[in-house]
């Protein structure tokens, strides 16, 4: 009796164990240089592990994952851990943001942590791995190559900005802080792929890339600054080290560059001069004022179209509107723009507002000439366009004057002893009472509402109380659910690799609790082939299944095409269906 006792208490004592799930730092405060370890700890078997998202990290080496379970005096314990090393991307306080995991249907998370991060500090290393003197930062240079730094204002200007390195490697980079145009209008000219061309740097041969290339249009006057592009770039570095033949040494490493802020005196437009009606137009223009047809019938329409060609500040400037009679009924614009942009010349093309003019009365009516300033960068000049005048002849239709005397001859005087002809003498009466509720469709409707529904609410009772007691049955509709969910979830990430091969690998270990009733602790290799060729899987289709579970934590770091990422979903998209098939 005793020994069951101890049984009992032993088996309470685990029901009542908490759960517990918390995230370790190697350390709170780091150099810039300097990496940490965390790692994410839980004393269960959880589910669907979400880590954060790092942000002012770079993720070294990571997740990696460690099981351990133990039997001590009685007493179970079990531990999984993921693990990640960290390098920082920024100096300043970070903060590693919450983990969570599932288990049996609640949702646990980790505290945030505060890092510090300091200035680079020193490292000692072994003095044959020291890079050569003239390593480092003094070998690689990113610069923000400036058009004009004392443009007009909407003068179009262009930022290049080129990474020069020589005897180093480049292995890679990423970004840590995007350039800020504030008062700028901007647009990014696309680089389709990045190539290492020659050059010289400082009056010393070198290589570069051209990494950005921007136009900017300035939207105010005076002193404007360009906040600088920082990136993090992985470099490999000789040594004074050299193989067994003779080859030379790297030393991988990482180097933080900037290009610095940029500062453009912009100058204002003169005063002097300014034409009436200028609406900020700078660059080269031509204008036009073309009507569709000149003569008309009644009930016709004309289209009339201004427009601008030429190269400048093509979308940031409106046309000039047009001024017609009275007799023509003019509406809201259709506008249109047909610009490009490049390099070296900006915006070009032709923008268009397209008027839709309807006259009312016959006759002749003129549309007075128009005119379009703007600011001529060549001359330093305001220049202005007049539109010659545009006559309209509409053939038929009431004349002005007729229209006129005939409304005001509709206006027809009521003799006094007319006045209250129109009202009417006699009323009818008609009766407003309704029906009466009692002994209505809709009383005896709700008498034996009642009646029929509290049958149908205790038979749904009962039927959720049966779904609720089926846990097995539940957790494999739950492990479907989340099989289908995250295999959506990959389909989207399509060109995001690592959260691709995130939802992907939960995909499928969710595919295998639903399928095999097994937990995560028990995902061996060997666990996961026994247990699919005794339901009759294909062997074929288990090896697949295991290769590409495999592939997918390495494929998360390894460079990778999006045709290769849309390959691994495809294959793991007829793998599950082959073995949905397959398994009984």
């Amino acid at each position: 009796m005793k020994r069951y006792l101890i049984l009992l208490l032993f088996t309470f004592q685990g029901l009542m164990a908490q759960v517990q799930f918390e995230a370790k730092v190697s350390k709170n405060t780091l150099g810039l240089n300097e990496r940490l370890r965390i790692d994410f700890i839980m004393n269960v078997d959880g589910d669907n592990f979400d880590q954060p998202n790092f942000e002012g990290f770079r993720v070294v080496a990571g997740p990696s994952q460690q099981v351990s379970q133990s039997w001590i005096n009685g007493r179970s314990s079990f531990q999984k851990i993921y693990s990640y090393i960290l390098q920082p991307a920024q100096k300043g306080t970070v903060t590693i943001k919450q983990a969570t995991i599932e288990f049996n249907g609640q949702v646990y998370k980790t505290a945030p942590i505060k890092i510090t991060v300091t200035n680079a500090v020193a490292e000692e290393r072994d003095p044959n791995e020291r890079p050569q003197q003239g390593s480092g930062s003094e070998m690689i240079n990113l610069v923000a190559e400036i058009s004009k730094t004392n443009p007009y204002l909407n003068e179009p200007i262009t930022v290049v900005y080129k990474l020069y390195f020589y005897n180093i490697g480049v292995t890679g980079f990423k970004e840590l802080a995007k350039p800020k145009y504030n008062d700028f209008w901007n647009q990014n000219i696309d680089i389709k792929q990045l190539a290492i061309e020659q050059g010289t740097y400082q009056g010393q041969r070198c290589y570069y890339v051209v990494l950005k290339k921007t136009i900017l249009y300035p939207q105010k006057s005076g002193r404007l600054t360009i906040e600088p592009l920082s990136l993090d770039i992985g470099v490999q570095l000789p040594t004074n080290r050299r193989d067994m033949f003779g080859q030379m040494i790297v030393a991988d490493d990482n180097k933080i560059v900037s290009a610095g802020a940029k500062t453009i005196n912009v100058r204002p437009l003169p005063e002097s001069n300014k034409p009436e009606g200028f609406s900020g137009a700078v660059g080269k223009f031509n204008f036009t004022v073309t009507p569709s047809k000149t003569t008309l019938k009644n009930g016709e329409s004309l289209d009339l179209i201004v427009s601008a060609t030429g190269s400048g500040n093509m979308k940031l400037f409106t046309l000039p509107k047009p001024v017609v009679p009275n007799a023509l009924e003019m509406y809201d614009p259709v506008h249109d723009e047909k610009v490009t942009t490049s390099l070296s010349g900006g915006m070009s093309g032709k923008i268009t507002d397209k008027y839709t003019i309807i006259p009312q009365y016959k006759g002749k009516y003129a549309i007075k000439p128009m005119q379009f300033s703007y600011f001529d960068l060549t001359s330093g000049s305001y220049k202005t366009i007049t539109s010659p005048e545009i006559m309209v002849d509409v053939l038929d239709g009431p004349m002005q004057a007729e229209a006129n005397t005939t409304a005001n001859a509709s206006k027809n005087v009521i003799a006094k002893t007319e006045q209250f002809k129109y009202i009417k003498s006699k009323t009818t009466l008609a009766s407003i009472a309704k029906n009466d509720f009692y002994g209505s469709n809709l009383y005896y409707g709700l008498l034996f509402l009642p009646f029929i529904i509290l049958p149908i609410i205790i038979l749904a009772k009962k039927k959720k109380e049966a779904i609720d007691s089926d846990v097995t049955g539940n957790r494999i509709k739950m492990n479907n659910k989340l099989a289908k969910k995250y295999l959506s979830e990959a389909k989207k990430q399509l060109n995001n690799k690592e959260p691709f091969y995130i939802a992907l690998e939960k995909a499928m270990h969710n595919f295998l609790k639903a399928k095999l009733h097994i937990e995560t602790s028990e995902m061996s290799k060997d666990n996961i082939r026994e247990l699919l060729l005794s339901r009759n899987a294909n062997p074929e289709s288990v090896q697949s299944f295991i290769s590409l579970t495999e592939n997918c934590e390495f494929a998360r770091y390894a460079p990778a095409s999006s045709a290769s990422i849309q390959q691994d979903y495809d294959k793991a998209v007829l793998i599950i269906s082959e073995l949905e098939k397959q398994i009984v």
